[in-house]
């Protein structure tokens, strides 16, 4: 899937600088005027010459697009994807007309050539896994489009050295340190909460009918794991976030006593639908529904937001241990990665079908 996208993007490439008359290299003003460069090298091992002082940054997707965004919004010269009107809720409107180049590897694969050649991208970012090609493919994408492409790894363990090392690229070490600092705080503090509970037996489910599961040992199944015991055990672990598709049969045989249900799937039709009422979790009203804002907290896709899903999924499941002000941490992770305040009534929206619902069951 990788090589199509490549060759497409290739043969767009080559398109655009025939119809648009220009040579690789030369794309823009913005880069010709910083002729100062420096030699970065990314997590595959590439040395690769960058502008001394980055000011315009494209981004390869979506996880890029999280990483940079928290780091440095007013260097980005386009997003991989538009900002929902749910998003928008919590992105400060000076950020809504950044314009959309699209991805260049996943689901659609439609980055828009011309538009990133035009856009006076000096570099372009790549964030997530460090699939096996990524140095022959960014190598050929850097050579094609004269614009210099580096790929930073990143997972749960290594949010924040990705952090850290994007804080070298952009020149900007204090700002990424705090972001860095605070993931791997919270990461800790959720691995001795979960190092210190019986965890509840759960799933979580997803689609227009609640079938689809993220499986246990999955990419996307990190956090679930560490703080419940998953009870997707399936063959083949789906990589996408739709997760694995099951049937009714099996989710009633696995019966599990919570079950967390991904933003707009079934939230609202679990508790009158025949078929769910067997269940253990629907039958004790213990299915809640993951917070969306600006996206999932259990991330779909699994970047830095995931450590929204640590402290809710925490504190949800285990409150007792989890003895902190989710508020005041959500807050301070919206201020860090979102760029913006989180006020009480947009985080009281948030937990209403999950925390504010499990505190007025239980009479707190």
């Amino acid at each position: 899937m990788i090589k199509k996208y490549l060759a497409l993007f290739l043969a767009a490439v080559m398109t655009a600088l025939l119809l648009g008359g220009c040579a690789p290299g030369v794309n823009s003003a913005e880069r010709s005027e910083n002729t100062a460069v420096r030699v970065f090298t990314d997590s595959v091992g590439r040395n690769v010459e960058v502008p001394e002082n980055i000011r315009r940054v494209a981004v390869s997707g979506s996880m890029a697009q999280m990483y940079v965004f928290a780091l440095c919004p007013d260097k980005l010269v386009g997003l991989s994807s538009d900002w929902s009107e749910d998003a928008k809720k919590y992105i400060d409107e000076k950020y809504w007309d950044i314009p959309v180049l699209g991805q260049l590897y996943g689901g659609k694969g439609d980055l828009n050539t011309e538009s990133l050649l035009k856009s006076g991208a000096q570099v372009v970012i790549d964030i997530g896994e460090s699939k096996e090609s990524i140095a022959e493919d960014l190598d050929g994408l850097q050579e094609q489009s004269g614009i210099p492409f580096v790929h930073i790894r990143a997972d749960l363990e290594s949010t924040g050295d990705a952090f850290r090392m994007l804080g070298e690229l952009m020149g900007m070490p204090r700002q990424a340190e705090e972001r860095a600092a605070f993931c791997e705080n919270i990461l800790e503090r959720t691995r001795r909460i979960a190092e210190d509970v019986e965890k509840v037996k759960l799933l979580y489910i997803g689609g227009d009918l609640g079938q689809n599961v993220i499986a246990k040992d999955s990419y996307h199944s990190q956090v679930i794991d560490m703080l419940s015991d998953n009870l997707a055990a399936v063959d083949n672990p789906s990589s996408k976030g739709i997760g694995n598709e099951v049937d009714m049969e099996q989710i009633i045989k696995w019966n599990p006593d919570c079950i967390l249900i991904s933003p707009q799937s079934v939230f609202s039709v679990v508790d009158t639908e025949p078929e769910w009422q067997g269940i253990t979790a629907v039958r004790n009203d213990r299915f809640y529904e993951v917070p969306y804002g600006p996206y999932n907290w259990m991330g779909f896709p699994p970047s830095c937001q995931r450590y929204l899903g640590m402290m809710w999924m925490a504190k949800l499941l285990y409150p007792e241990q989890a003895d902190y002000d989710l508020y005041e941490d959500c807050g301070e992770f919206f201020r860090l990665f979102f760029n913006s305040a989180l006020s009480r009534e947009q985080y009281d929206q948030l937990m209403e079908n999950s925390i504010l619902k499990r505190e007025e069951q239980e009479g707190f």
